[in-house]
C-alpha cells in the first residue's frame, strides 16, 4: 500500500504568510467595533484574572480565583501582550483576533491540503462568519485558540510532518486540556486502521509506517501529564479545585444526562445557528452525480482524510458529551470547521452554482450573528454578548453615579463587574450582596434579608426567546433544571414587588434585559435629607 499524495500548502500560491496578512486585515475590519468592549462572563470570572496573576505575580496558577487546572498558554499569551502594550480591553481583543486569524489560516491550509484552493477559500470564509467562531474571535477564552492549534496539528499530521504535529498538538494541550482528545483519537485510528483496511477495497489509511506517527501523537500526552504534575505540586489537586471537578466530571456521568448532552452536541456541530442550512445543502448535493471538468470527474476529498475528519469530529462530540458541566457551543470549535470543509467540498464537486450556495450559507451565518434564534442559546455565541455588555455598562454607570455608597444585591457576572474596575465597567468598586440568580426562590430568600442591601441590579441570567417556536414542555424544563442548571428569571417588576422597591432604570434588547431597583427605604431616606 502506498501513501496518497497530499499537496503541501507551503509550495502553493498564495503563501501562508500572505494569507495570514489578508485574513488578519479582514477580521480586524469586521471586529473593529468590538475591540473596546469590557470583559464578558467567563472572561471576567477566570481568564482575565488568571492572566493578571501571571502578569503581576508571575504565577502560572491563578491566585485571585480558584484554579480550574487549565494549562496557562493562552493566559501567558495575553499577559505578554499586556506587558508590551498595556492591559487594556483593546489590547486583549486584538491579541485574540490574531489568534483567530492564525486559526483561520489553519483552516485554509488543511482545506487546501484536503481539497483545493477554491474549497479552502470558501470554507475559511464560512468559518470566519459562523456566529460562534466570529463571536469568540475577540474573546479571551481558550477554546478558539485551542481549536486553531489543533487544526494546525491535524494539518501537519495529514502532511506526514510528525515533529510539527507533535509541537502543534503539544501547544494545543497547553492551551486547554481537552485538546488531548484529537491526538488520542488519531492514535487510536492509527492502531485500528490496518485491521479495518482488511475489510475495505479502498485505501482508508494515510500511511504504512505508523510508529513515528504514534510517537508524535503520544508527545502531547506527556506534555499534559507534566502540567498536571506541576499543578498537583503547587495546589494539591490534579484536575482543578474539587468544585470544578465535581461540576465537570462527577456530576456529568448520569446516562440520561450523557444522552441529552450528546443530542445537544450533535445539534451544535450539524445544526446550530444556521449550520443546518449548510448540512441540508450538502445532503441535497449528495443526491446528484459528480460534475465533470472536460473528461475528468471533479475529485472528492480522499476517503482516508474523510475518515480522519470523522474520527476527530466523533471523538470530540462523544467525549464532550460525557465530561463538561456546561454544554457550550465554543467547545465544538475544533469539529465545526472540519464539517464545513467536508460540506463545501461536496457542494463544489456536485453543484455547478456552488459558489452561490456558499454565499447563501454565509448570508445565513451573518443573519444569525445579529438575530437571536427562537430557542435558548448562550449570548456568547453571537452578537447577543455585545448587547449584554452594553446594557450592563449602561446600568452599572447609572448605579455608580447615583448609588456610589450603596450595597447592591446582584448575581454573577454583575457582582464581578461592579467590584473589579479592571473589567471595564465601573471606575470604583461597589459593595455587593450576591445571590445565584433571579429565580423566584433566590429573590424570596433575599427578601428575608432586605436590611443587607439598598439597591438591586437585576438582569437576565438566561436567554429566553421573546417568540419561541415551541413552548418547552414541563418535563423538558425539569430535565434542563436537573442536569444543566436551567431556571427562569423573574421580570424586573416582579422582583421590585417582592423586594418592596421601584424600578429606576431598565433596558432590554432581543430577549435580554437589565434593571436597577431602588428599595423604598433608600427613597425615604433621600426625602428626609431634603
Amino acid at each position: 500500500m502506498t501513501s496518497p499524495a497530499f499537496p503541501n500548502p507551503k509550495t502553493e500560491f498564495p503563501s501562508s504568510g500572505l494569507m495570514f496578512v489578508l485574513i488578519s486585515i479582514g477580521i480586524f475590519l469586521l471586529h473593529a467595533s468590538l475591540l473596546r468592549l469590557p470583559y464578558f462572563w467567563d472572561e471576567a470570572g477566570y481568564y482575565i484574572p488568571a492572566a493578571r496573576d501571571l502578569l503581576l505575580k508571575a504565577s502560572l496558577i491563578p491566585l485571585s480565583t480558584p484554579s480550574n487546572a487549565h494549562p496557562p498558554l493562552v493566559m501567558a499569551y495575553v499577559a505578554l501582550w499586556w506587558k508590551v502594550l498595556g492591559s487594556t480591553q483593546a489590547v486583549t481583543r486584538s491579541a485574540m483576533l490574531l489568534a483567530a486569524a492564525f486559526a483561520l489560516l489553519g483552516v485554509f491550509r488543511i482545506a487546501r491540503r484536503a481539497a483545493n484552493l477554491a474549497v479552502a477559500i470558501a470554507a475559511t470564509l464560512c468559518t470566519a462568519v459562523y456566529p460562534v467562531f466570529f463571536a469568540q474571535s475577540t474573546m479571551a477564552h481558550v477554546d478558539l485558540a485551542t481549536a486553531g492549534l489543533t487544526i494546525w496539528g491535524l494539518d501537519s499530521y495529514l502532511g506526514a510532518r510528525n515533529r510539527s504535529a507533535a509541537v502543534w498538538f503539544s501547544l494545543a494541550v497547553l492551551a486547554k486540556e481537552t485538546a488531548i482528545l484529537t491526538p488520542l483519537a488519531l492514535l487510536a485510528w492509527e492502531l485500528v486502521c490496518p485491521w479495518v483496511s482488511r475489510f475495505s477495497k479502498q485505501t482508508i489509511c494515510l500511511r504504512d509506517q505508523r510508529w513515528p506517527v504514534v510517537v508524535s501523537l503520544l508527545t502531547p500526552v506527556g506534555v499534559l501529564a507534566l502540567w498536571y504534575v506541576y499543578h498537583y505540586a503547587r495546589t494539591g489537586y490534579v484536575f482543578g479545585n474539587p468544585e470544578f471537578f465535581r461540576y465537570n466530571v462527577q456530576a456529568t456521568l448520569s446516562p440520561l444526562r450523557i444522552l441529552l448532552a450528546l443530542v445537544m452536541r450533535l445539534w451544535q456541530v450539524f445544526g446550530y445557528l444556521h449550520l443546518w442550512a449548510l448540512i441540508l445543502l450538502m445532503g441535497w448535493a449528495m443526491t446528484r452525480p459528480a460534475l465533470r471538468d472536460g473528461d475528468v470527474e471533479r475529485p472528492r476529498i480522499e476517503l482516508s482524510i474523510q475518515l480522519v475528519f470523522g474520527v476527530v469530529i466523533l471523538t470530540n462530540v462523544v467525549a464532550l458529551s460525557i465530561i463538561g458541566g456546561a454544554v457550550l457551543a465554543r467547545y465544538m470549535l475544533t469539529a465545526v470547521p472540519l464539517v464545513v470543509i467536508l460540506a463545501v467540498s461536496t457542494l463544489r464537486r456536485r453543484v455547478r452554482a456552488w459558489r452561490w450556495l456558499v454565499g447563501m450559507v454565509c448570508a445565513a451565518f451573518v443573519a444569525a450573528l445579529f438575530l437571536n434564534p427562537p430557542y435558548g442559546f448562550s449570548p456568547e455565541d453571537n452578537l447577543a454578548y455585545r448587547d449584554f455588555i452594553e446594557m450592563h455598562l449602561d446600568a452599572e454607570r447609572f448605579l455608580e453615579a447615583r448609588y456610589p455608597k450603596a450595597s447592591v444585591l446582584t448575581a454573577w457576572p454583575a457582582s464581578g463587574e461592579i467590584t473589579q474596575p479592571f473589567l471595564g465597567y465601573v471606575r470604583h468598586p461597589l459593595r455587593v450582596v450576591r445571590i445565584e440568580d433571579f429565580s423566584p426562590e433566590e429573590v424570596l430568600a433575599a427578601a428575608q434579608e432586605r436590611s443587607r442591601f439598598d439597591v438591586v441590579l437585576a438582569f437576565s441570567t438566561k436567554y429566553e426567546p421573546p417568540h419561541p417556536v415551541l413552548e418547552s414542555p414541563r418535563w423538558w424544563e425539569g430535565l434542563k433544571a436537573r442536569f444543566f442548571g436551567y431556571h427562569r428569571d423573574l421580570p424586573p417588576a416582579f422582583i421590585a414587588q417582592l423586594l418592596s422597591g421601584n424600578v429606576v432604570f431598565s433596558e432590554q434588547r432581543q430577549g435580554q434585559w437589565v434593571a436597577v431597583i431602588e428599595l423604598e427605604r433608600v427613597e425615604d431616606a433621600r426625602l428626609r435629607r431634603r
